[in-house]
């Protein structure tokens, strides 16, 4: 199947630090796109896939499951890990779920990792329903575009398949259980207002991490793809100043852009007009999560 414009993969070859990016559930590698094209600009070697099933029509999704899509982001980290002295890895959603179980089990092989509106588990009747409900009904609506920014859209799929929701909820579980045995510094970063994954899911993972070197920084002005959102800025500036401060050797790369590999959506301007927020919310929602 073609893939849909703008969610065509993304690599970037930089100098010797590299970040890997997991895009989330049903979405595509568009919504962390100026996000990789930011740092990529500063001189880092940048690793941006598109996900099994992902980015071409959602009935594609229902013959992939979790190991696919963690398969793929553990192909592209061990190609980094070749190519780059220091490897961070960042993720949105349920990237950051794959960026969290990937920091269980690479341990100190990655310098460090970013993840905005981790998603941890499916809440509400959802997560009881679709044992056997996705047996039943194929898809239900989509939970795409949680966007605040006006005239922004993310680039994914209006239905959620349920043979491959149902996967994700056994895919969350996996990654909770394996939350201890995340050592490395993290940058939390979570939206104050999210309809897709509530800010629960964020006060777990911080919860349960054994990082002793933790920044959680709440976004005012965004809902759940933040990074594509009022405070993508913000975003993309944290991030970036994380790096540094880990891997003093990505300020010497050069910010000459090189040829990259796969097309995609053209940049996304952003305003930086966020606030540091107070503590995580402990509302529960009820949507699946991506």
């Amino acid at each position: 199947m073609p893939v849909l414009p703008g969610a065509e993969p993304y690599r970037h070859e930089g100098g010797e630090v590299g970040v890997l990016l997991c895009h989330g559930f049903t979405g595509s590698p568009q919504s962390l796109r100026p996000w990789a094209e930011y740092l990529a600009e500063r001189g880092l070697t940048v690793s941006l896939p598109l996900l099994p099933g992902h980015g071409t029509r959602w009935e594609d999704m229902q013959l992939t499951g979790w190991q696919d899509w963690y398969a793929e982001v553990d192909r592209e980290l061990r190609a980094l890990l070749e190519r780059c002295t220091q490897v961070f890895v960042f993720g949105l959603s349920m990237g950051g779920a794959l960026t969290l179980r990937l920091a269980a089990r690479y341990g100190d092989r990655i310098s460090g990792i970013v993840v905005v509106n981790p998603a941890n588990k499916v809440h509400g009747l959802a997560a009881y329903a679709l044992p056997v409900v996705r047996h039943l009904v194929p898809s239900v609506p989509g939970i795409v575009s949680d966007i605040k920014k006006e005239g922004v859209a993310e680039v994914g799929y209006p239905r959620i398949p349920l043979h491959a929701a149902h996967s994700m909820r056994t895919f969350y579980r996996l990654v909770d259980g394996e939350l201890p045995q995340v050592t490395q510094p993290m940058l939390l970063l979570h939206s104050r207002t999210d309809h897709v994954v509530p800010p629960v899911d964020s006060a777990r993972v911080l919860s349960r991490v054994s990082s002793t070197d933790v920044t959680e920084t709440v976004l005012e002005q965004s809902y759940h793809v933040a990074t594509l959102d009022h405070d993508a800025d913000r975003i993309f500036e944290e991030s970036h100043a994380f790096v540094l401060r880990l891997a003093p050797a990505a300020g010497k790369g050069s910010e000459e852009s090189k040829d990259s590999v796969g097309l995609g959506a053209g940049d996304v301007q952003v305003p930086h007009q966020s606030r540091q927020g107070d503590q995580v919310g402990q509302q529960e929602g009820t949507a699946t999560g991506g």
